[in-house]
């Protein structure tokens, strides 16, 4: 059973439903399919399990500039609550509190540094599968690239428990990588880290890492779709490579995956 402050789902909130599809089923071999919500045009991405959701950006949000974007539900025992306790820290409402149907009760917030996120309270304790290391893409690392570090650290240790791990270097940098934890699932890895912005002109925004067989054979499906590699692929520890991307809606991802048939 996943417990508070854990990141439980992702979804994709995106100006081209259709065209989003069609690049992440080839990048990534999700399975996608319509969720049966009567009121909207909201489809499950599966791999193997349902790892995301993926929906049309409502007018209201384009209208008010926003661009698509992949975004993070993290669950809460209580939402109302939860907003308020974000509220006094200086975080923002983006999406007020709102019960979906047979999922749960949901809001869309921003922390104090702007980075945007959901929080849910689902009507069950079922264990959400959007999460593993180690299964083909699913969501393996969960990022944060903010303009104040350790403002935006304390602010998810008081909402959610989360606690530091490993500090990493970042040569010159003033500010580290931080790994962080989830306060009930403590292991080498951690849940995510939190870095400094690399441009000051950018927003604070929060980053999904999902898993890829070859991270090259990404990289070229990436630019033969559409899309765009903006960095990478950069070696992590674990043998594994790292890209970030664009797709061709405009909204960043990124993945991770072995170099297939080179030495790492």
């Amino acid at each position: 059973m996943n417990q508070h402050g854990e990141f439980i789902w992702y979804e994709l909130i995106t100006t081209d439903p259709n065209g989003a599809e069609a690049f992440y089923t080839k990048i990534l071999n999700w399975q996608v399919r319509d969720s049966g919500h009567p009121e909207m045009d909201y489809r499950l991405i599966s791999a193997q399990k349902d790892v995301a959701g993926l929906m049309q950006m409502p007018d209201e949000a384009c209208s008010a500039g926003m661009q698509s974007a992949w975004l993070g539900y993290i669950l809460v025992e209580d939402v109302d609550a939860s907003i308020d306790s974000i509220l006094a820290s200086g975080g923002q409402i983006q999406m007020p509190a709102t019960d979906i149907p047979n999922v749960g009760r949901i809001a869309m917030l921003s922390d104090p540094q702007g980075a945007v996120f959901y929080i849910m309270k689902g009507i069950d304790d079922d264990m959400c599968h959007s999460i593993d290391p180690s299964e083909l893409g699913q969501c393996c690392w969960n990022e944060l690239s903010t303009s104040d570090p350790t403002a935006a650290l304390d602010f998810y240790q008081s909402q959610f428990g989360w606690q530091k791990g490993e500090s990493i270097p970042m040569g010159d940098q003033p500010d580290p990588y931080q790994l962080m934890h989830y306060a009930t699932k403590r292991d080498d890895t951690g849940m995510g880290a939190v870095t400094k912005v690399m441009d000051e002109n950018m927003p604070p925004v929060w980053t999904f890492y999902f898993n890829v067989a070859d991270i090259d054979q990404a990289a070229e499906l990436i630019g033969k779709n559409g899309g765009q590699v903006v960095m990478g692929p950069i070696e992590v520890p674990d043998e594994k490579f790292i890209l970030l991307g664009i797709d061709p809606q405009g909204a960043h991802f990124a993945l991770a995956g072995p170099r297939i048939g080179e030495e790492v």
